[in-house]
């Protein structure tokens, strides 16, 4: 670091050819500087600059030494306009790990739009709803739909939408096994589970503040809501779902909820990266772009009965 110092004091005494003129470049004493050449040609072994009381001449080897240092200067200042620019624009590769179901209906169609406001980035998507250790695995960041997201607390967690959860069935299915009123009926409805829920045969309402708990049974248990959906579109029962996955179908009639009186346990849909880094550009510019695209009535709740569209 001493004999950078020393180049950058060389250089900028050359330019100048006064000890006087480079210090107040440097904002150093006109003492301090001249020691610190005399420093680096102690360094060196040779001497850079002949003195005299009325001008500075270079040496010969002070000419060769600051054709290298006028270099190594050049590619210093270069190197701080990359990390300048890297630190306003978002460019690079983005990996972003992202839930399957969620990821593939959401995030998936929304990329050209955001790759278009950022031409120099590329983005490499990981879908999968295992849990993913951010830096073990080298993502820049997750989206992450739970109620707490923040159990690992190495995170930082951003709110991008609201997760409402609903029960429905298709029209043909409620209208051959009727529509339950109250959640209690669902024990004589052929209930489709989720493999990954804490209790798949269990579906958590809140009744009068208080959680209440409703025993499930069914035909067809998925690790997959969008399966879940698919069997549920052609009529093999009611399912417990998020309105990312429905919402579309709710919308067009072709699955209609039940239950909407009572309250199923809910969640929210984050944005989370690992704490211990600087934001960059690329992860900043992500999640400004889906917080702004879903936000707290999210486009897929509108016109389902479940949410409504933003005035």
């Amino acid at each position: 670091m001493d004999s950078l110092q020393g180049m950058v004091v060389f250089a900028k005494v050359v330019e100048a050819m006064s000890f006087s003129a480079a210090a107040k470049t440097l904002g150093l004493s006109k003492s301090a500087v001249s020691k610190q050449v005399s420093h680096l040609e102690d360094r060196l072994g040779a001497r850079l600059l002949n003195r005299t009381t009325r001008r500075l001449v270079l040496t010969e080897v002070g000419r060769v030494y600051y054709e290298h240092a006028a270099r190594v200067l050049v590619e210093a200042e270069a190197a701080e306009r990359a990390v300048s620019n890297l630190s306003e624009v978002p460019r690079g590769v983005l990996k972003v790990n992202v839930p399957m179901s969620f990821g593939f209906q959401h995030i998936a169609p929304a990329l050209p739009e955001f790759l278009a406001t950022a031409p120099e980035l590329r983005i490499d998507l990981a879908l999968s709803d295992r849990y993913v250790d951010l830096m073990e695995e080298g993502f820049d960041m997750a989206v992450r739909i739970a109620r707490d997201p923040l159990a690992d607390s190495s995170l930082v967690a951003r709110r991008l939408a609201p997760n409402r959860m609903v029960v429905y069935g298709s029209t043909e299915y409620l209208a051959k096994h009727g529509e339950p009123r109250h959640p209690d009926d669902l024990t004589q409805h052929c209930c489709l589970g989720y493999t990954y829920a804490a209790s798949p045969d269990e579906w958590p309402f809140v009744i009068d503040g208080k959680p209440h708990v409703v025993k499930v049974k069914g035909p067809i248990r998925a690790n997959n809501g969008d399966a879940l959906h698919a069997a549920a579109l052609n009529h093999a029962g009611l399912v417990v779902s998020p309105t990312f996955i429905c919402g579309g179908d709710l919308q067009k009639g072709l699955v209609r909820p039940v239950l909407c009186d009572f309250t199923l346990w809910q969640s929210s849909i984050f944005a989370v990266y690992p704490s211990g880094r600087h934001l960059t550009p690329k992860v900043r510019a992500f999640i400004d772009f889906l917080a702004g695209r879903f936000g707290p009535e999210p486009y897929w709740d509108w016109d389902t009965g479940v949410g409504k569209a933003p005035a």
